[in-house]
Formats: structure tokens, C-alpha cells, sequence
């Protein structure tokens, strides 16, 4: 499997609980409706707990801002994933996508990148 990692910061007008918000109950099914098109396997959200622990936790190791979520979205291979680029409407998708992500994301402070996972527990 080929994963997709993005680390999402909020655009900074958004509150955390908006910018979750949003990106559960309307960005989510805009993901699913073109998953199809795109070739993704799956996609997961991890959203970002608000507790003062976290504040702890980044102070103990000198971290960085700790991210509002998340996403990860698989493909059964980098075969699937470069398929799936010749799909019909597979360009209008990933417009969609960028277009409904430029309404909640800080884009330019959010990483993405492409990895395996390699599981040592569970």
C-alpha cells in the first residue's frame, strides 16, 4: 500500500472545533464521492485532541506547533495510484478537492508526502 500523509494546520480564522468541523461533515464526503475516480483504498481523518496534556507533551521534547489533524488516504499501489490519473474526471476531482481544501487548510503550513508504513507493534 502507498499512503498519503497531509499534516493540516487551520487557516488562522478558524477555531479548531470549526476547522473539524468542516473538514468531517463537508470536506469527508466530497472525499468519498470522488475516492472512486481518485483510486483511494481508504482515507482516515485524525483530528487533534484540545488538552492542556498537549501543551505538556510539546514543552517536554521542545516541539514544533502540534498540527489541528491528520488525513491519510491509500492506494493498493503506485500502479493503482498512476492508474487511476487516467480516470474520467480525475482531474475535476482533484480541482474539487484543492478548491473545498483552500476554504479550511493553511496550505502552505500543512506537509504532505507520500509513504510505506512498516508496522513493530500490533
Amino acid at each position: 500500500m502507498i499512503k498519503l500523509t497531509f499534516c493540516l494546520h487551520r487557516l488562522p480564522h478558524l477555531s479548531r472545533e470549526a476547522f473539524q468541523t468542516y473538514w468531517r461533515e463537508t470536506h469527508a464526503p466530497l472525499v468519498a464521492r470522488h475516492a472512486n475516480t481518485l483510486g483511494i483504498a481508504r482515507y482516515v481523518q485524525s483530528h487533534a485532541l484540545t488538552h492542556d496534556f498537549n501543551g505538556v507533551l510539546r514543552n517536554s521534547r521542545e516541539a514544533p506547533e502540534m498540527y489541528d489533524g491528520i488525513a491519510e488516504l491509500w492506494w493498493e499501489s503506485w500502479d493503482a495510484l498512476f492508474k487511476a490519473g487516467e480516470n474520467p474526471g480525475n482531474a475535476e476531482a482533484g480541482a474539487a478537492l484543492l478548491e473545498d481544501e483552500r476554504k479550511f487548510i493553511d496550505l502552505k503550513r500543512s506537509p504532505l508526502w507520500f509513504n510505506e508504513e512498516h508496522v513493530i507493534v500490533g
